[in-house]
Formats: C-alpha cells, sequence, structure tokens
C-alpha cells in the first residue's frame, strides 16, 4: 500500500507543497516525501491525520533505505553512528496510524525510512517536546470539527548548514498544519530552531552542553521563502495573517498555551 498524501483529505482541496529544485517524489501509506536527492533531505513532507480513528499502534519497523531511490541521494545510517544525533522523524511515526489495523501498522511501520529522517541533536528539553507535540494539540483543536489535519514538515535546506559526512545538517525545520475551520481552511506554522546545539568545527559533531531548541509560530508565507516551497492556499489560509497579529511576526513558544490556532 503506497497511496500517499490525499489533497482531498479536508473539505477543501489542500494540494501538496511544491520545490523548485528538482525532487524525488515518492508516496507511501497516507504520506508523500518530496526528496532532494542533491542534499539528501526530503524538501517537503506530507501525511493525513484523522484524528477521530488513530490507533495505538505498538513501535515496530526499523530503519531502512528506499530502494526506489539510489542510496546515495539518502542520508543514511553512516550519518548517525557514534556521535549525538538522532535520526529525527519528518512523519512522525503515529500520524499516519489510523483506521485499519492492519493498514495502521503498515503506515506507522513506513515512516522509518532515512527518505523520512534528518539529524537532530539529541538533547531533550521542554522545547523540543513541545515541538514533537504541535499535531496533537493541532488535533485537539480542531476536535470541535471532523479532527482531520494535514500536516507538512521538512528541513529548511540552507546553503550555511554545516557539513558533516558528506551532508548538510539542517539547522531549521518546518512545519505547516491545516485543518478544516468555520470558513474554509484555516493553516499554522511553526519553525524548529536547532542551531544553538550543532557544532561541526572540529570535524566531529558536538553538541553544546548548553543551548535549546527554539520552536517559533511563523507567518506560512515566511516558511514558503526560508524553505523554498510554494505552499498555495496555506499561506493565505494562515491564522497569523490576521491584522491582530500583523504586528507579532514571529512568536517564540515556550509552552501550548502560547499557541494561535483560530483567528480573529
Amino acid at each position: 500500500m503506497a497511496d500517499g498524501y490525499d489533497p482531498s483529505f479536508l473539505a477543501t482541496d489542500v494540494p501538496l507543497p511544491s520545490s523548485a529544485v528538482d525532487t524525488r517524489e515518492l508516496d507511501y501509506p497516507r504520506f508523500t516525501v518530496l526528496l532532494d536527492p542533491m542534499r539528501r533531505f526530503a524538501v517537503v513532507t506530507a501525511v493525513n491525520i484523522d484524528g477521530a480513528a488513530l490507533r495505538s499502534v505498538p513501535r515496530t519497523g526499523s530503519w531502512r533505505l528506499d530502494s526506489r531511490v539510489a542510496a546515495e541521494e539518502q542520508a543514511g545510517p553512516e550519518i548517525y553512528t557514534h556521535n549525538d544525533l538522532d535520526r529525527g522523524h519528518l512523519v512522525r511515526r503515529l500520524d499516519p496510524g489510523w483506521g485499519d489495523a492492519e493498514v495502521a501498522r503498515d503506515a506507522t511501520e513506513a515512516t522509518f525510512v532515512y527518505t523520512n529522517a534528518a539529524p537532530q541533536a539529541a538533547a531533550f528539553n521542554q522545547s523540543k517536546e513541545l515541538w514533537l507535540g504541535l499535531e496533537d494539540h493541532v488535533l485537539e483543536y480542531a476536535a470541535a470539527t471532523d479532527q482531520k489535519v494535514s500536516v507538512f514538515t521538512a528541513p529548511i535546506l540552507a546553503d550555511g548548514d554545516p557539513a558533516y559526512r558528506g551532508i548538510h545538517i539542517p539547522l531549521r525545520f518546518w512545519k505547516v498544519a491545516a485543518w478544516q475551520g468555520a470558513d474554509g481552511v484555516a493553516a499554522a506554522g511553526f519553525i524548529l530552531d536547532q542551531s544553538e546545539l550543532v557544532d561541526t568545527r572540529q570535524g566531529v559533531l558536538t553538541v553544546a552542553p548548553l543551548g535549546a531548541y527554539r520552536t517559533f509560530q511563523v507567518p506560512v508565507a515566511d516558511i514558503a521563502g526560508q524553505a523554498g516551497v510554494d505552499v498555495g492556499l496555506l499561506a493565505r489560509s494562515d491564522v497569523l495573517a490576521q491584522e491582530s497579529f500583523r504586528t507579532q511576526q514571529w512568536r517564540e513558544l515556550t509552552s501550548r498555551d502560547d499557541l494561535v490556532l483560530r483567528s480573529v
């Protein structure tokens, strides 16, 4: 089963974001990855989440290369050995795990593919926990409607990212969540910054003992500009695009209470 992201999953169609760079489009159960073969990381991932039908699926599956893509176009296991880097899921393991039990299991196992991974500093703190739970927060908010969310996530592949073992480690990640609001699609955009935790100046990756993941809610249009992706109507549907929020621009998040998920 490799049906991929469904743009008609919400009541309003939300097309898959696109990139100007040459990518490999890879479909998996309920999610799609656009892989940049030069950088060896995704420029876009897109997943459909049905919060009302999510299952508690045991953690199964192991990390592997995608056989549809040349190994040299993927950042594989050699990036993550003997250092303080985690294989960071872009599409979270549990997000496509809904509906029929067998399909849900297959979908969660499919997330363990290197095309769906990017290196993240292993240090864990409140800011990283907030980032990992953003989909849950949006699903809870959307529960009053159909409790369906489409989520788009990827690293920002910047020219200045530090070199390491033949790749360049992304220092920032972006995420856009979209759900069906009362007046059509609503969207919220986020950026995670791990710059303070990554240091490759000695040729061996080290993680600073002090530092933090910093998580921001940002205009979706800023994500499009920084990541070089076309997000279409998601920018026009941004809850931060309202007049009352325009002076705030980037909002650093320290807890879920800082999230803005409705326009006023």
